[in-house]
């Protein structure tokens, strides 16, 4: 007789899936996990912090519900669709979530997330694909994503328990904290703004002017100062490397591997906008040229 192994995608023979679920079910969760306690989906974002009495705790919250489990090597955490098989549920309504979408497993003192479905997790920073290497939790907050049918984007909530976690206290009252802001010369922002204009236009999917695209349209603007390719080169990675010194990382060939190809500029032109110090109003130094 054959069945299907749980979180498999492939359909099964044999036995209904009914007959090999757990008899006793808490509500809102999935299979029980050894050591771990329910967090009730009422629970609140776990974005506002949580309070545990072993530092490595994590806590995994989706919308239906979730769990916390101390730290332990082997202690593992299921998350996915098939909610009999899984201690949490995440996006159960939605076919294009798999059953077992991944897991959260504690190693070598760390919790790690490895993808077990068809799609990938995106972390907020990047994507994980089945069969790469797992990747390690910090402590703290972190967000998972698994993006569904028709555009849904399914979150699961992570945090880890550090030593001293506490709850973040309210601050209402306090001055806001500007972003850093580097200083650019006038030939540097001009420079920067035509070769990203089209991030700051907001076009779906933008990237960097190329070294010749830039200095033409710089000549075209300000004809009588003299803009080439090695000029507008080498003021960007003059602001380049200025950035990369002060600790902003994927700017250097050796954080991003070869082929480089655009992904140096990207990765700074996107970097001077989080800061704000490119921001689209600048795009009038173009008009104003």
């Amino acid at each position: 007789m054959t069945t299907t192994p749980p979180g498999s995608d492939r359909p099964a023979t044999g036995r209904p899936p009914a007959a090999r679920r757990p008899a006793a079910r808490r509500p809102g969760t999935g299979r029980p996990a050894a050591g771990g306690r329910p967090l009730p989906a009422a629970h609140g974002s776990l974005a506002r912090g949580v309070t545990a009495p072993v530092p490595g705790t994590a806590f995994a919250l989706a919308l239906t519900g979730g769990m916390t489990l101390g730290p332990g090597d082997g202690r593992e955490l299921l998350f996915g669709r098939n909610r009999p098989e899984v201690h949490i549920c995440v996006g159960e309504d939605d076919p294009q979530v798999s059953r077992c979408q991944g897991r959260l497993t504690h190693r070598h003192g760390r919790w790690w997330v490895a993808n077990n479905g068809r799609l990938p997790l995106r972390f907020p920073s990047r994507l994980l694909f089945t069969g790469e290497e797992p990747l390690p939790l910090e402590t703290g907050y972190t967000p998972l994503f698994v993006r569904g049918s028709r555009g849904r984007e399914h979150l699961l909530e992570v945090f880890v328990s550090g030593p001293e976690t506490e709850r973040p206290v309210a601050l209402p009252g306090d001055v806001t904290r500007p972003p850093r802001v580097w200083v650019l010369t006038d030939e540097e922002k001009l420079a920067l703004v035509v070769l990203g204009q089209r991030y700051l236009l907001h076009e779906p999917r933008p990237q960097p002017l190329t070294w010749r695209q830039t200095a033409s349209q710089l000549a075209e603007l300000r004809p009588a100062e003299g803009w080439s390719e090695k000029r507008v080169e080498h003021l960007v990675n003059r602001v380049r490397t200025t950035l990369s010194r002060d600790g902003v990382p994927w700017l250097t060939r050796e954080e991003v591997g070869e082929p480089v190809g655009n992904a140096l500029n990207d990765h700074l032109i996107r970097a001077l906008m989080m800061s704000t110090t490119l921001v689209p109003p600048d795009l009038a130094l173009i008009d104003a040229a």
